[in-house]
């Protein structure tokens, strides 16, 4: 009586051998669990913001229970796995993907890509553009393209890494005024995204840029600059521009492609920059 009087309070609290736990053990319990450990949750946490159980998870995690479809998504969103990962946990567990996946050309993505554009266009004068999940370009406005004279040619044969582009010594390094600074920003970011992601090619980027050359360390900016943002100061052919950056994501996607997709869009720091680019383009 006791033991039912529980189970009813307890909607979401499935016991271990209430399970089937005969079926094939499957991979899903070592990556969930792998995710949580990402994120640096204990189990405890992980049951309290599911509204689960401990002891449910623990049979989760070390393969004793199998969880339903439901419930693999319910952890993936509550761990924030990316929605190409969702499908990989689903998989794992035994069920079929539920997230598409079509590139950006695809004829059912049309209203995505004109939107893509259309922003992409409205932020001229200044520069925009659009990358994947590994950092390549997707599309950019006039003003990118601009911005981008005079880098070697093999940098710029598709597909097109914004990161090592930025970074590289015969890319738009050598003319960023500010390297040191520049570089450990986007380095930072990228750690982040591996952190978060455990993709394997944002890290084997990450180790790449990391070779790069540091260049000269500069000192610190002055005032709230410094705690806001980091300028990108580059020199170009009209002078030396400032300028500080943007990312924009699809709010709530459920195609892989547009969560993977984001924004980058740069705005003058000061109203030199903002003269000398709308003089680049027009």
């Amino acid at each position: 009586m006791t033991s039912q009087v529980m189970d009813r309070r307890r909607p979401r609290d499935y016991r271990c051998r209430m399970l089937n736990i005969d079926r094939p053990t499957s991979s899903i319990g070592p990556m969930l669990r792998e995710w949580r450990q990402r994120r640096r949750l204990s189990q405890l946490d992980l049951a309290c913001d599911a509204d689960i159980s401990t002891r449910h998870l623990s049979c989760v995690e070390t393969g004793r229970a199998t969880p339903s479809r439901e419930m693999v998504l319910h952890l993936a969103e509550r761990l924030d796995v990316p929605l190409r990962e969702r499908n990989v946990l689903l998989a794992a567990a035994g069920y079929a993907p539920v997230y598409a996946e079509r590139p950006l050309d695809d004829p059912a993505m049309h209203c995505a890509r004109q939107a893509v554009q259309t922003l992409l266009r409205a932020h001229e004068p200044y520069p925009a553009l659009a990358v994947d999940r590994h950092w390549q370009l997707l599309s950019a406005n006039r003003s990118v393209q601009a911005l981008m004279a005079g880098v070697d040619a093999t940098l710029l044969e598709p597909p097109i890494n914004v990161l090592r582009l930025s970074l590289h010594p015969r890319g738009l390094a050598p003319r960023i005024l500010n390297l040191a600074q520049w570089r450990a920003h986007l380095l930072a970011r990228l750690g982040q995204q591996v952190h978060a992601s455990a993709d394997p090619v944002l890290a084997a980027l990450l180790r790449e840029l990391s070779g790069y050359p540091a260049g000269a360390a500069q000192h610190p900016m002055d005032g709230a600059t410094q705690s806001v943002v980091v300028p990108l100061q580059l020199e170009s052919p009209l002078g030396q521009l400032s300028l500080v950056s943007t990312t924009t994501v699809f709010g709530t996607p459920v195609d892989i492609t547009l969560s993977e997709l984001a924004l980058e869009t740069f705005f003058p720091a000061d109203e030199s920059t903002a003269q000398a680019l709308r003089r680049l383009v027009h």
